[in-house]
C-alpha cells in the first residue's frame, strides 16, 4: 500500500540520488587519476604544484608492479587517466597492450623533442637519463674506457659488475646496440662483457657503485640519476666518491639515453584534466622540479640541471629515436638468454 506521503518522500530520494550523482560528476571534473610506477616522493611535488595552479586534485596509486595488469582487468571501468613509468620498454608495452590512446598537443610537441615521444602520440618522455659507465677512480685510468664496446675487451676480465641482463635498463642498452651494430655484433659484445664479469649479475644500479667502492669490481654500468642520488645521501656518499662517470661513444653516436614518461589511458574518465596535467609536466617549471629533486636530465631545452649533474659537464647523447630502440627489445632480451648472461 502506498502511503499518502510516498510521492513527497520518493521525490526527495530521487533528488538526493541525482544530486549525489551530479556532485560526484562535478567532483570528477576537478580531479585526475594517476597510476604510477615512480616513487611517490619523486612526483608528489609536481602534482602539488599543478593542483595549486589549476585547482585540479591529483589522485595517485603507486606500485612497483601490477598496474598494467590492473588496467587490463578494469577495462572500460578503470578510473586511471594517466600511467607513469620508466623505460621506453615499459611505455611501449603499455601501448602495445592497447591500454593507451593517442593525444595531440601543440604544447607537448613544442616542449618534448620528437625522439622522446611516440610518433602516434601514445606516450611522452618527461625526463631522460644516460646509461653510462662508472669506473674506480683509483684503479681505472682516464681514457682507458671510451665506448660501450670497450667493455668486451679481454683486458677487463674479472673487473666488471652489472645488474641482471634481463632488467629493462640493460635490455634498453642492448637494444640500442642492436640498432647501431646489428644482432651478430651485439651478441659477440654481450658474450664478451659476460666473460669480463667479476661476479654474477645482481642488485640494482646503486649496488654496482657499492661493489666498486668495496673493491669487488672496477667498472659498472648505471643510470646517471643514481649518481646524483648517492651524492646527496650521507649513507651512500662513499660509493659516489669512489667512482667517476664516463659518458661512452662521445666520438661516435653518443651515450645511450632512456626516459621516464607518461601515457594517456585508453578509457581516461577525466581526459581534459589529464591533458592539462600532462602539458604542465612538460613545462619549464615542472621540468625544473624533476631536474633538481632527482638529478634527471629535462627533456625541455633550456631547463637548468642540478648542480651535481652540471658538474659532469655536457655530453653527446645518442639521438636514435627511442621508438626505434623499443623495436629491438625482444631481440635484446633473447640475446641475454642466448649468451646465458645472468649465469655465473
Amino acid at each position: 500500500m502506498i502511503t499518502p506521503g510516498f510521492p513527497t518522500v520518493f521525490a526527495a530520494v530521487l533528488t538526493t540520488l541525482f544530486g549525489s550523482c551530479f556532485s560526484a560528476m562535478a567532483s570528477a571534473a576537478e580531479e585526475v587519476n594517476v597510476y604510477s610506477y615512480r616513487k611517490p616522493e619523486l612526483i608528489q611535488p609536481l602534482f602539488d604544484k599543478f593542483t595549486e595552479q589549476s585547482g585540479v586534485r591529483v589522485n595517485v596509486v603507486s606500485a612497483k608492479k601490477g598496474l598494467v595488469e590492473r588496467l587490463k582487468q578494469e577495462g572500460t571501468l578503470s578510473p586511471a587517466d594517466i600511467i607513469f613509468t620508466v623505460d621506453i620498454g615499459r611505455l611501449s608495452d603499455v601501448k602495445t597492450a592497447g591500454l593507451t590512446q593517442p593525444m595531440s598537443s601543440d604544447v607537448l610537441r613544442a616542449n618534448i623533442p620528437s625522439q622522446y615521444r611516440d610518433p602516434e602520440g601514445h606516450w611522452f618522455g618527461l625526463t631522460t637519463r644516460a646509461r653510462i659507465v662508472i669506473a674506480s677512480r683509483d684503479r681505472v685510468a682516464d681514457g682507458e674506457i671510451t665506448s660501450y664496446e670497450d667493455l668486451a675487451d679481454p683486458k677487463f676480465k674479472g673487473r666488471i659488475c652489472t645488474r641482471s641482463g634481463k632488467h629493462v635498463y640493460m635490455v634498453g642498452l642492448i637494444a640500442s646496440l642492436i640498432a647501431h651494430n646489428g644482432d651478430a655484433a651485439t651478441k659477440g659484445w654481450l658474450a664478451g662483457v659476460k666473460d669480463n664479469l667479476a661476479r654474477k649479475p645482481q642488485g640494482n644500479d646503486r649496488a654496482q657503485a657499492k661493489a666498486i667502492a668495496a673493491g669487488e669490481c672496477d667498472i659498472a654500468i648505471i643510470n646517471t640519476y643514481y649518481l646524483g642520488n648517492m651524492a646527496t645521501n650521507p649513507d651512500q656518499l662513499a660509493w659516489f666518491e669512489a667512482v667517476k662517470p664516463i659518458f661512452p661513444n662521445q666520438e661516435g653516436r653518443g651515450a645511450h639515453l632512456n626516459i621516464a614518461g607518461m601515457a594517456l589511458t585508453r578509457h581516461a574518465p577525466n581526459r581534459d584534466n589529464a591533458m592539462r596535467l600532462m602539458e604542465f609536466l612538460s613545462t619549464a617549471e615542472a621540468q625544473q622540479i624533476y631536474a633538481q629533486d632527482n638529478h634527471e636530465y629535462p627533456v625541455k631545452d633550456g631547463v637548468v640541471r642540478s648542480a651535481i649533474v652540471n658538474s659532469w659537464g655536457s655530453f653527446k647523447p645518442d639521438t636514435l629515436d627511442l621508438a626505434d630502440v623499443a623495436k629491438h627489445r625482444a631481440a635484446a632480451s633473447k640475446l641475454v638468454d642466448v649468451v646465458d648472461y645472468d649465469r655465473p
